[in-house]
């Protein structure tokens, strides 16, 4: 079997040598020797670095991500907190949508002043709603004066 140079590996995936290093550090991959001073990895650290860089994408800090895989180094994905991550993607964009339509319709909105405009008055107060729901929900529903 061909092992993977450090080099290699990081001209595949685009993630620079230092961050592999660091992750092998971090327990998240690990190099199998050495050719000199360059480690070495099997071809499989590239399907991990792409579950990595996904994880990273949706938001799992790195010590989430190091427990989804078992003592084998093979995923080990918790299926309920995947489905409450994608829960949480779902709201974001929800509410991103939300704010690309405001934001669309005052860079149209033909009122002469955005403060005349009943629409714009309205997105931003069912905005500011939001907010304060998304800062109680942070808080875990305790509300502070």
């Amino acid at each position: 079997m061909k092992l993977l140079d450090i080099g290699e590996v990081a001209a595949r995936t685009g993630i620079k040598a230092s961050a592999l290093r660091y992750y092998e550090e971090a327990g998240l991959i690990s190099s199998v020797s050495r050719h000199g001073l360059r480690r070495q990895f099997l071809p499989d650290v590239l399907l991990r670095l792409r579950l990595i860089s996904m994880g990273k994408s949706a938001g799992f800090s790195l010590t989430e991500i190091a427990a989804m895989f078992g003592s084998d180094g093979a995923p080990d994905l918790p299926r309920d907190v995947l489905h409450q991550k994608a829960d949480r993607i779902d709201r974001q964009i929800r509410e991103l949508s939300a704010l690309r339509d405001t934001l669309r319709h005052v860079a149209d909105c033909p009122a002469p002043s955005h403060m005349e405009c009943p629409s714009f008055r309205r997105l931003v107060t069912l905005s500011g709603r939001h907010a304060a729901r998304r800062e109680k929900t942070r808080r875990g529903g305790r509300e502070f004066g």
